[in-house]
Parts: C-alpha cells; structure tokens; sequence
C-alpha cells in the first residue's frame, strides 16, 4: 500500500490523508537484476545528479509551465524547472526527466525513483541547453553524474534471472555503499550486509550533528532557515540527526535479506 500521512502540529495526531494500492516497485520481479549500459559515447550537452541507473531516450519537450504539459506526449524527454505533483500524469509517461533545479530527495527524484523512470535533477541550465534539441538521451547508469546526450545513443539492457543463479557456499555479504541502493541490492542472493559506509548516510541526512547540538551559534541566516526545514516536528534538533541515522542503518546485518 502506498500511505500518505500527515502530522498536526498543534495536537501531534497523525491522520491518513490516501491511501491507495502500490502499482509500481510491487509489480516488479526482483529476482530479475537489470543493468544499462551505453555502447556509444560524446560529449554530453549537460550534467547533474543522476536518479537511478537507468538509460531513457526520445523527442526532447521543454515545458516551463504546468499549463503546457498537455502538448506532451508518451515517450518523450520531460524537460523542466523543477516538479511538483501536478506534473505527475507526464512523468509516468515520460522516457526521461531532466530539472534544473532539486536534489536527490526534490519531488522529481522522488518520483522518477518510484516510477523507475531515468531522471536527472539540479543540472541548473538543462531548459536552455536542450531548447531546440530535437531528441537526447539520458543517462543515469554512468556514476552519480547524470549525463544527456544529443540524439538516440545505442545502448543495451542486460538482464540476469537471480533465481538461476547458484550460491556458493561462501556467504555473500553486500557493501551498502549508498542507502539509496538498499532495494536494488536486496535483490541480489545475499547473507546480509557485511559493511555500511556511514558517512555516505550522513551526507544524506544533509545535517551536521554540531549544527544541531550548537544551532544558536549557527550566524548564517541562509544556514538557519534549510536547517529550520530539515528539522521540522522536532522540538530537540539533535532528535531528527539520531532518527535519520536509525533508519539509514541496517538491523543487525540483516536489512538487506531476503
């Protein structure tokens, strides 16, 4: 089930605001591993943080405005600002997304990542770049850098059936390098998680503890306002740093287990 909750600020109760059966990650085999990879390369025409690991391509549509997203069409390369929830009928549609603005946690990467459609977010010039582009694709299996290319690039899909896979009777612990890959991975044959990089998990929660426990001696007003956001619903600032990095670690090994 896919839940969306909210929490009141006034009394602290939680009410369910949808609810509505998930038709996307509960659909997938994930016995089936995929990788993409591309079989030419050029200089890309621009670069940002790329959201998942896929390759998509087609007719590029710039659109600066949710008033024009009916001129978009299935198949083509969404190219924006940034996303929001109206958007969502072309996304699910969409070969591709590229926003000038966001980061890994904006609306388009959230949904681009539940869609498993190739997206890539915070490229700042992506609108003018591609203007007049007629057809581009998009790469998010070359890294963290997401990269787009002008014109149809070959590339290849290779699928590996986990199921037929033998174990051997080494026990196969993964390195959860990056939280993000938790599920991906989790379809791989494994015995649990055998080393959890927790930097990369603190760089994802995006807070620094002493920012936290001294945030009166935090004098950036910018600074002060993004981490008045991040912290929202905690009353002790330093709570939100601890729960983040909870829920970023496995349990006892075995997050990852099938």
């Amino acid at each position: 089930m896919d839940i969306e909750w909210g929490k009141d600020g006034r009394t602290g109760k939680l009410f369910i605001l949808q609810a509505r059966p998930e038709t996307v990650q509960s659909q997938k085999d994930v016995n089936v591993l995929e990788n993409y990879v591309l079989l030419e390369s050029k200089e890309p025409l621009v670069t940002g943080t790329s959201v998942g690991a896929k390759i998509g391509a087609g007719p590029v549509n710039v659109i600066k405005s949710v008033d024009e997203i009916r001129s978009f069409k299935k198949g083509e390369v969404l190219v924006t600002e940034m996303t929001d929830p109206d958007w969502e009928p072309v996304m699910k549609i969409a070969a591709a997304i590229v926003t000038n603005k966001g980061g890994r946690t904006c609306h388009a990467a959230i949904v681009s990542r539940e869609l498993g459609v190739p997206c890539i977010v915070g490229t700042e010039t992506g609108t003018k770049r591609l203007k007049g582009i007629s057809h581009a694709t998009v790469s998010c299996a070359e890294g963290e850098v997401g990269k787009v290319y002008e014109g149809i690039l070959k590339f290849e899909v290779q699928r590996v059936d986990a199921k037929n896979l033998t174990r051997p009777k080494t026990k196969i612990m993964l390195n959860l390098g990056n939280p993000e890959n938790a599920f991906t991975l989790a379809a791989i044959p494994n015995d649990g998680v055998g080393l959890a990089r927790l930097e990369f998990i603190i760089t994802n929660i995006r807070l620094h503890p002493m920012a936290l426990i001294q945030f009166e001696k935090v004098v950036d007003p910018k600074v002060r306002e993004e981490i008045e956001k991040l912290t929202r619903g905690y009353d002790n600032k330093g709570d939100c740093f601890v729960d983040k990095l909870a829920q970023g670690l496995p349990n006892r090994g075995g997050f990852l287990s099938q």
